[in-house]
């Protein structure tokens, strides 16, 4: 019998037949024939779908299989196509009342072909309301949340860079903002700029700065425990340096997903700040919350002029957070499935 060196197999014992039988060769993507006792051994990221891929195309790959994620994104593309495309898929001009002669205190003109869902309360065609509601709602909500995203952007990096009293300083700034409710501190600041389009969208943001603020901060404090971070600053490099190429790109990934989800409250809260009188000041404005204002006086005899408006905001606010939590799934690893 032959002596074996320690952590050697003795050539001459060979595998069983069967052995090889059970455990035939399987290509990966790229062609390679590999034993499936290896592939078992390395685990489910041996085939070549997990390894050697961005965080972001892996994401991506998941999203492809998630139910919910495909809903949300078809929703979302509708809401941006209809927007987009209003003045080509409107059949009239927004906002114009022709057809206010036809409209008397008690009753509204039938459906017809030439306005399938009608007339509002103030003679415009109900359709060509509702789309470019989207556009108003898209445009509304996109300013405000990239305004929110930046200034609390600005907070965030200060205090997840310097760290120390200008830490404890911005968060204590942060938590006098998040202690007042998100909707009575965007109508104080709608009510002191005055009733335009423009003061929604700073009203919107100023709500929306301190969650973007907190969640870029404790992302940026926990990169700045990573080795990579520690490496490059016993390199010499400067912290602005490292903040900047190293721990911010790694920081965003939160945020992103942050801002999709945000994107439907803004939805929501341009719909209900709008109800509240803090749009435009011309009520036949396309804005999906102005037009139940003046619906609502019409509840019991024309339910369609409140359903309508309030089905349009629904769903394209739940094709936001359907989008935004299966991203928010796709890039944590704790909630990969």
């Amino acid at each position: 019998m032959s002596e074996l060196t320690p952590g050697r197999l003795d050539p001459s014992v060979s595998a069983p037949d069967d052995l090889d039988e059970a455990r035939p060769e399987i290509p990966d993507e790229q062609g390679v024939r590999r034993p499936q006792s290896l592939i078992d051994a390395m685990g489910p990221q041996a085939d070549g779908n997990e390894t050697g891929t961005s965080l972001w195309v892996g994401a991506f790959r998941r999203l492809r299989r998630d139910p919910a994620a495909i809903v949300g994104a078809v929703i979302v593309t509708a809401f941006i196509l209809v927007a987009v495309l209003a003045p080509w898929l409107a059949p009239y001009r927004p906002g114009s009342v022709e057809w206010a002669s036809q409209i008397t205190p008690t009753s509204l003109p039938e459906f017809s072909s030439e306005h399938p869902l009608g007339l509002d309360p103030f003679g415009s065609d109900l359709l060509t309301q509702l789309i470019y509601g989207a556009r108003q709602s898209l445009i509304i909500g996109i300013v405000s949340t990239l305004l929110g995203l930046a200034g609390g952007a600005l907070l965030g990096i200060l205090a997840g860079a310097f760290g120390g009293w200008v830490d404890t300083l911005v968060m204590r700034i942060v938590d006098i903002l998040l202690s007042i409710p998100a909707l009575l501190l965007a109508v104080s600041v709608a009510a002191i700029m005055g009733r335009r389009p423009e003061a929604l969208m700073v009203a919107i943001a100023a709500a929306q700065v301190p969650v973007f603020a907190r969640l870029l901060r404790g992302s940026m404090l926990k990169q700045r425990k990573q080795d990579y971070v520690l490496a490059a600053n016993s390199l010499g490099l400067r912290r602005r340096t490292v903040v900047m190429s190293h721990v911010l790109p790694n920081s965003v990934g939160p945020v992103i997903v942050q801002a999709t989800l945000i994107l439907a409250t803004a939805i929501i809260e341009v719909a209900a700040l709008s109800y509240l009188g803090m749009g435009a000041p011309d009520p036949t404005v396309a804005e999906w919350g102005r037009m139940l204002v003046k619906a609502q006086e019409r509840l019991e005899s024309y339910p369609h002029l409140t359903l309508l408006p309030g089905i349009c905001i629904a769903v394209t606010a739940l094709g936001f957070t359907l989008l935004g939590e299966a991203l928010r799934e796709a890039l944590d690893p704790k909630t990969r499935k």
